[in-house]
């Protein structure tokens, strides 16, 4: 059943991103040829107007045809006649729609906290003595770090909520850290901060401020994971990028579903598994998204960089010549997907 709604979770999160491509087409006249969920055979199909529209058979993407979108066309509506900002809206509204409907999830993730969190310091593990004096266990305290301290960077990584918290933690090897944090309204960087609880041994040995529940606490909160998790995507793509991210990490579909199934069925309580449910969801749409800003052929940022080439020549690359980088980046693409399948289902048959 927990597949069936990882399954039902991607499916609508490509509908999403499609449906953003979709509405604006239709909105800036122009013609859109099919709007199809998923790839593959096609399973149902109906032609309203002028457009087809299909579901097909695997949930693992999904399309919004347009009239003359890779090839030069006599139609007036077709999308390479239609006016630059036009198609750059057409473009950008499928990676705008991932972010609305992950900031929409996550609104709902923040109502479900008890209290809002933030990442204001409230107190450090300790005991007060007979003399109403404090013995510290927190070694974050006796290295610098105070009471009523925001932390707002950690190693030189911006923290804007308690999920860059708990990733610096989860993620670093350090055991000596630089914290920036904000003391009465200024700036203070700290060196040498050690986190350790010497009565537990714990790494976490602070407590964090919490407010009250209210639309305003909570469209805050959310806002500020939203930050967090695209700073967080951002970081996974840089390492990916850049070489630093070992080859068996790197995650596809298969992978996608499989993790939102194990995190659904790792729940103590339905209310968790939904909580986790709503985060998978989150932030995988938020990573739709930015992944298809990159100015990658293939994808909407390449489409898109193709748009800041014409606007600087004042002319358009010629459409078979666009096309072809745009195949190229597809069969890249598609190289990556396949690279990526083989090692999700590495992982599913290994244990790894």
């Amino acid at each position: 059943m927990s597949i069936v709604i990882a399954l039902i979770i991607f499916g609508l999160i490509v509908t999403v991103h499609e449906f953003g491509h979709f509405i604006c087409a239709k909105l800036s006249g122009i013609r859109v040829l099919e709007f199809a969920i998923g790839m593959g055979p096609k399973i149902i199909q109906k032609k309203k107007g002028e457009t087809m529209y299909s579901l097909r058979a695997l949930p693992v993407g999904g399309y919004c045809a347009m009239e003359g979108e890779d090839a030069q066309t006599d139609d007036e509506r077709g999308f390479r006649n239609a006016k630059l900002w036009k198609r750059v809206i057409v473009l950008a509204a499928g990676a705008f729609m991932n972010f609305v409907l992950g900031f929409l999830l996550l609104l709902v993730m923040s109502s479900m906290f008890d209290a809002v969190p933030t990442t204001v310091i409230k107190g450090f593990s300790g005991v007060r003595n007979d003399d109403d004096t404090v013995t510290y266990y927190a070694q974050s305290y006796e290295t610098g770090l105070r009471h009523g301290d925001k932390i707002v960077k950690m190693d030189g990584t911006a923290i804007y909520s308690i999920l860059d918290l708990n990733y610096m933690f989860a993620t670093t090897d350090r055991d000596v850290h630089e914290v920036v944090v904000k003391r009465d309204g200024k700036r203070v960087t700290l060196d040498g901060v050690v986190f350790h609880d010497d009565q537990t041994g714990e790494t976490l040995d602070f407590g964090l401020v919490t407010k009250d529940k209210n639309p305003l606490t909570v469209t805050g909160c959310a806002s500020d994971i939203f930050k967090s998790m695209g700073h967080i995507v951002g970081m996974s793509l840089k390492q990916i990028l850049t070489g630093k991210a070992k080859k068996e990490d790197v995650s596809g579909p298969v992978g996608v579903v499989t993790a939102i199934n194990e995190s659904t069925q790792e729940s103590e309580s339905t209310e968790d598994a939904i909580f986790n449910l709503i985060y998978m969801a989150a932030l995988i749409t938020i990573n739709v998204g930015i992944f298809n800003l990159l100015p990658i052929p293939g994808l909407d940022g390449g489409r898109l960089l193709f748009c800041l080439i014409e606007l600087i020549r004042r002319k358009p690359v010629k459409p078979e010549h666009e096309g072809y980088v745009h195949l190229a980046g597809m069969i890249l693409l598609f190289g990556i997907m396949i690279f990526a399948t083989y090692n999700d289902i590495v992982r599913l048959i290994t244990g790894g």
